[in-house]
């Protein structure tokens, strides 16, 4: 690697989808702006690759998430009223890793997008007498106020967040207002608006009809929660659309998705694992889904209206983007599975709600926000790398 190129460690978790999509939006980002000419950046899964505990500690997480999603309230409330990020007893077994990644990268700028990772990154700066030369940025991906503790840091140099809403949790969880800027989230710009004809040709490239009401039915990176039981209420349905089922990194989730599609009235395809979630966002008029946080973004990105699941309550530190897209009017809160079929019908039989959805979607997202991001981290690197970039 030259000695020129400035180096970058972003480290996250693959708790859920969010983060790790947050990572690769700034990586892809960071490497854009700097031209791809050197390999600048670094990503970790900090977490899970620091120690055995804590990789039983995510795969515990991803569980309930993908099982028992209706439990998240109390690991929710468990999380935060532990602090793990916080405890000597994590911070023992996970030090050598983090100290061997300093040892290994010498990084210019450390990004977090997790809430369990800038604490002890944010120890071995102090201990290697660093946190004046090496700036700590944290990328909130928790869109809405009401999210983990566990973000707050009092080392950090640098909070980005999405908008007044997540500045104020913030503020009272004590972090000084002069470290947070407003960015908007990490949203890849591959999620973007496409024209009719593209989302027919995104339809074709699954083998659909390219006219057809297409709905997407998101069930996550992990492939789970409550999705695959709305899935099979909307089967049951005699409805005049076409409709795609993601199952995530879930195989037996994709095996049973396609059992069910065969008693479907219309055609269904089921995808399993996909890293081109904006073309199955872009090929769709709706999308079924649980309201996490970036994902949600990149459907508002893409201008796609969202059918919430809420038929048990959000996760809470997801409650305040249920909120938000339902008082913005860009999405529909599905309270009961059964109620699917009526309210996919409702849609079609009334172009005018529909068409309101649609256009609720516009302004919910900031434009150009991870290229804001991304001028937001190379601002903290030192002098020559600031003044690097070709013009």
């Amino acid at each position: 690697m030259p000695d020129s190129a400035p180096k970058i460690l972003i480290i996250s978790s693959d708790t859920g989808g969010g983060h790790r999509s947050a990572a690769a939006a700034i990586s892809e980002g960071l490497e854009k702006f700097w031209y791809g000419g050197s390999p600048v950046v670094r990503v970790i899964k900090a977490v899970e690759e620091s120690h055995h505990v804590t990789d039983k500690l995510v795969n515990l997480y991803n569980w309930v998430l993908k099982n028992k999603q209706h439990w998240m309230k109390y690991l929710y409330w468990a999380m935060n009223k532990i602090r793990p990020e916080t405890r000597e007893f994590f911070h023992k077994r996970c030090i050598g890793y983090v100290r061997d990644q300093f040892e290994k990268w010498c990084p210019h700028v450390v990004v977090s997008v997790h809430p369990l990772t800038q604490h002890i990154f944010a120890r071995i700066l102090r201990e290697l007498n660093l946190t004046d030369q090496v700036p700590l940025v944290t990328v909130v991906t928790d869109p809405c106020y009401g999210f983990w503790k566990g973000w707050a840091c009092d080392d950090v140099s640098l909070y980005l967040v999405a908008n007044e809403d997540a500045r104020d949790q913030l503020l009272d969880y004590g972090v000084s207002p002069e470290k947070i800027k407003i960015s908007g989230m990490p949203v890849n710009p591959k999620f973007r608006e496409v024209d009719e004809k593209d989302a027919q040709n995104a339809r074709l490239f699954y083998g659909l009809d390219p006219d057809k009401f297409t709905v997407f039915v998101n069930a996550g990176w992990i492939g789970g929660g409550n999705i695959p039981q709305i899935f099979k209420e909307l089967v049951r349905g005699e409805l005049d659309v076409q409709a795609i089922f993601l199952a995530g990194k879930n195989e037996e989730l994709r095996k049973q998705a396609e059992k069910i599609a065969l008693t479907a009235k219309f055609p269904v395809k089921v995808i399993g694992y996909s890293d081109e979630i904006e073309k199955l966002m872009q090929s769709a008029n709706v999308m079924i889904s649980k309201l996490g946080g970036l994902t949600t973004f990149e459907a508002l990105a893409c201008r796609l209206p969202i059918i919430a699941d809420a038929t048990t309550p959000p996760m809470p530190q997801e409650a305040g983007t249920v909120r938000l897209i339902e008082r913005r009017g860009a999405g529909i809160l599905l309270r009961k599975a059964g109620d699917i079929v009526p309210t996919i019908q409702n849609l079609l039989n009334n172009n005018g709600d529909y068409t309101r959805m649609k256009a609720a979607t516009i302004g919910m997202t900031m434009p150009d926000s991870t290229d804001q991001i991304i001028k937001e981290i190379n601002a903290l690197l030192p002098h020559p790398f600031t003044a690097a970039k070709a013009a």
